[in-house]
């Protein structure tokens, strides 16, 4: 059943907890008041997502099997972004694939996503230009031809605006077809014409480090790691993965690997009965003994101690729903909580 929602955050955690089509973790790099706005419109094969953050971020996403997605910046002022060490321009779709990507953007993001089932992209495929898509594993940027991107940005953007302020227009079955059918037929076209850029071979072997290095990350959360211990469990050199995580995260390996657990602390502190656990024992918990430092570290980035995010309510978003609200409603408290 077609559905969409508009939501406001000033939390990063209930951010991406609301991101239908990827798993998606959002670590803000800088201190500063995070605000983001995201609309989503699901039609009967499209979903699609319009977002707007205002603090630089690094992002984890895993996009959910069986859809394919594109995304794009919606604006042309919008802030520099990088999709796996790739320099993403306004015009470029970036083809995401079914890996963990990592992706960085500064303040003032605007983006948006498309997705279709695997088997409609085919089909629509099949009916539009007469074939399926090439299997081009290693292309992750295509170049449309500025009308034919200028059509899909105008599109993405007329959906969006009508969720946000007239969301019963897109009730109307005859309405929301004819903008799934054009939306699909240029997405299609978009991706079947489009200049594609590939990788080269040391831009896809740091990509293979990287998303070893995030394993490594996932599967020791609560003790120190070193640099050193870190390479010799991924089999690469100080110097490679340093090159690598630079190049994907805008940082280097010891820097993301304290930011991620920063964030994966004040995620614990919210969802944390205080009555039930210490800030000792959740800090710890994630690696982090040296609990002085750890402090002014937590205060400089998020401008408040432990203590008082462990004291802080989970954040509950403004939301915007349109009809079935009941439908809607239930299933993004179940996603936020």
């Amino acid at each position: 059943m077609p559905w969409s929602r508009v939501f406001s955050f000033s939390d990063p955690l209930a951010c991406q907890a609301a991101i239908r089509s990827a798993d998606v973790e959002v670590y803000p790099t800088a201190k500063g008041s995070f605000r983001a706005g995201l609309t989503q419109v699901g039609m009967n094969r499209l979903w699609m997502h319009r977002i707007r953050v205002s603090l630089p971020q690094v992002n984890t996403v895993a996009v959910k099997p069986g859809r394919r997605s594109i995304s794009f910046l919606t604006e042309p002022n919008s802030s520099p972004f990088l999709h796996c060490g790739l320099d993403v321009s306004p015009g470029d779709i970036i083809v995401n694939r079914f890996d963990v990507i990592h992706e960085r953007s500064d303040a003032n993001l605007h983006y948006g996503t498309m997705s279709l089932p695997i088997d409609d992209l085919d089909a629509a495929a099949e009916a539009i230009i007469g074939r399926e898509f090439p299997k081009t594993p290693h292309k992750r940027i295509i170049r449309p031809g500025s009308a034919l991107m200028l059509r899909l940005l105008t599109l993405h953007k007329s959906v969006g605006q009508l969720a946000h302020d007239s969301p019963d227009v897109l009730e109307l079955p005859q309405v929301l077809r004819a903008f799934e059918n054009e939306l699909i037929h240029v997405m299609v076209r978009c991706l079947a014409e489009g200049a594609a850029g590939e990788r080269t071979v040391g831009s896809r072997r740091h990509n293979t480090i990287v998303a070893r290095f995030e394993e490594f990350l996932e599967a020791n959360p609560d003790r120190p790691l070193y640099l050193t211990e870190i390479c010799a469990a991924i089999g690469v050199a100080e110097r490679t993965l340093r090159a690598s995580c630079e190049e994907h995260l805008g940082m280097g390996p010891i820097r993301y690997l304290t930011l991620r657990r920063m964030h994966l602390v004040r995620r614990a502190l919210l969802r944390t009965d205080p009555s039930k656990a210490t800030v000792t024992r959740i800090v710890t918990d994630h690696g982090f003994w040296e609990l002085g430092r750890f402090s002014v570290a937590y205060r400089t980035l998020f401008g408040e101690s432990p203590s008082k995010t462990l004291r802080r309510p989970v954040e509950r978003p403004e939301i915007s729903l349109n009809r079935p609200s009941s439908l809607a409603a239930t299933e993004t408290t179940a996603r936020v909580n």
